[in-house]
C-alpha cells in the first residue's frame, strides 16, 4: 500500500488512557469518528511495555506461546480490527511501535530481561539501563545486534501480515538513553577505533547537571559513535521493511533536535539526509504557542527542502499539558505559513474532551 501525496492529518491512537481497544465496536466507533473529522492516517500502538497488541509469531519464538499478545485482549487481534474498520472508511494505518528498545516500566525489565537477561541494556555501572525521570521505564541493549533482528522482526512481520501503509518509531526507535551503550561489545568496538575508553559521567563530569548530558568533546565523540550505531540499524529496518513492499512507509515520531540527539543518541538530521524516513513528525508537545512557534522555525532551517515530509506531532492534551481548539488553529496556520501542510495529534481521546469540541473544530478546518 502506497500513501498518496495528500498531506498527513493523523492521531496517534494509545492503549493507555483510552478504551477505544478494548472492543471492536469502540474501534469501530472511533475510526467513523475520524474519518467525519477530516483525518486520513492512524497510528495505533502495537508495541507498549513488552508486549504486541497483534498476533506475534515472533514474540512467540522468542518468549513462548503464552507472549504471543498481550493477555488483556484474549482471543482479539486489535491490529487486524483497526486494518479492517479504518479501511472501511479510507483511513491508512501506519502501526506505531511505542516502546521501541525500551522493554518495561518495571525497571527490573519485566518479562523480557527475566527471559533473555543477555538482552539488556548497560549502564556505566554494569546494570540495567534505566531512566527513572518522566516515564520510568527499563531499556533493552540497542547496540546488540540479537536485539535489533527482534525489532526488526516485530516490525516485518507486521507489514507482511497486515494490510497497513507502514511502520512508525518514536522517541525509543531507534534511541536510547545517553547513560547507555556500556555494555562490553560496544565499549570494545569504540576502544578499538579511538584507543581509549568511553568517558565517564561520575568520573570524567562530575559537575554534570542532573539527567543533562555533557558537552566535553570526548563525551560528544562517545554520543556520535553511538548515534551512527543507530543510524545504520535504522538502514537496515528501512531495507527490511521495503524488501517486503517498496511502497510500504517508514515513519519517525522523535523529540526535537538536537535534543534527541544529546538525550536519546537519534541523529535525526542525518536520518533525513540519508533518506532513511518517508514522513517525519517530531513531537512538538507545547502548550504555549511561542515555545511551538520556535520549534516550527527551528524545522524549516534544518529541513528547508524537505518540508513535504514533515508533519510535526503537536498535543491534544498529554499529562497536564493541553492545548484547546484556538491553540490548534494558531499550529495549524503556522504551520501552512511556513510551508508544513499536515500534522499528527496526540492523543485520540483528546479530540472527544468537551463533548467533541476539537474533533468539530478539526472538521471545519479539515473536511
Amino acid at each position: 500500500m502506497k500513501r498518496d501525496e495528500t498531506p498527513v492529518r493523523g492521531v496517534w491512537l494509545t492503549n493507555v488512557a483510552s478504551k477505544v481497544l478494548q472492543s471492536r465496536e469502540r474501534i469501530k466507533r472511533a475510526m467513523h469518528l475520524l474519518a467525519d473529522s477530516g483525518f486520513n492516517t492512524l497510528y495505533p500502538v502495537v508495541w507498549n511495555k513488552g508486549w504486541t497488541l497483534y498476533k506475534s509469531a515472533e514474540m512467540q519464538r522468542q518468549f513462548g506461546a503464552d507472549f504471543g499478545i498481550d493477555p488483556l485482549y484474549g482471543s482479539r487481534d486489535p491490529l487486524q480490527e483497526i486494518v479492517e474498520e479504518a479501511s472501511a472508511v479510507g483511513l491508512s494505518v501506519v502501526p506505531w511501535f511505542e516502546y521501541g528498545f525500551a522493554c518495561s516500566a518495571d525497571l527490573s525489565g519485566g518479562h523480557i530481561i527475566s527471559t533473555k537477561p543477555h538482552w539488556g541494556g548497560r549502564d556505566q555501572d554494569g546494570k540495567l539501563l534505566v531512566n527513572r525521570s518522566g516515564h520510568p521505564l527499563a531499556w533493552m541493549n540497542a547496540f546488540d545486534p540479537e536485539v535489533q533482528d527482534f525489532l526488526i522482526a516485530l516490525m516485518r512481520e507486521v507489514v507482511q501480515n497486515y494490510g497497513v501503509a507502514g511502520v512508525q518509531g518514536d522517541d525509543r526507535l531507534p534511541a536510547t538513553p545517553f547513560n547507555g551503550g556500556y555494555d562490553a561489545a560496544t565499549i570494545a568496538q569504540f576502544t578499538a577505533q579511538y584507543a581509549q575508553a568511553p568517558p565517564r559521567l561520575s568520573v570524567r563530569f562530575p559537575l554534570m547537571l542532573p539527567n543533562q548530558p555533557p558537552t566535553h568533546p570526548d563525551w560528544i565523540q562517545w554520543r556520535n559513535f553511538r548515534a551512527a550505531k543507530l543510524t545504520n540499524f535504522l538502514g537496515r529496518l528501512r531495507q527490511a521493511v521495503q524488501a517486503v513492499n517498496p511502497h510500504l512507509l517508514l515513519s519517525m515520531a522523535p523529540n526535537v533536535s538536537p535534543w534527541a540527539l544529546d538525550h536519546y543518541l537519534q541523529d535525526v538530521q542525518g536520518w533525513m539526509a540519508q533518506g532513511l524516513v518517508d514522513t517525519l513528525h517530531p513531537q512538538i508537545y507545547r502548550a504555549n504557542f511561542s515555545s511551538y512557534a520556535r520549534e516550527i522555525d527551528r524545522l524549516v532551517q534544518q529541513y528547508p527542502k524537505q518540508l513535504d515530509r514533515i508533519f510535526p506531532g503537536i498535543v491534544i492534551q498529554a499529562g497536564s499539558t493541553e492545548n484547546g481548539a484556538t491553540q490548534l488553529q494558531r499550529a495549524i496556520d503556522y504551520n501552512r505559513k511556513n510551508g508544513i501542510q499536515g500534522e499528527v495529534y496526540f492523543f485520540f481521546e483528546g479530540l472527544r474532551r468537551n463533548g467533541g469540541e476539537i474533533a468539530s473544530a478539526l472538521k471545519r478546518r479539515y473536511v
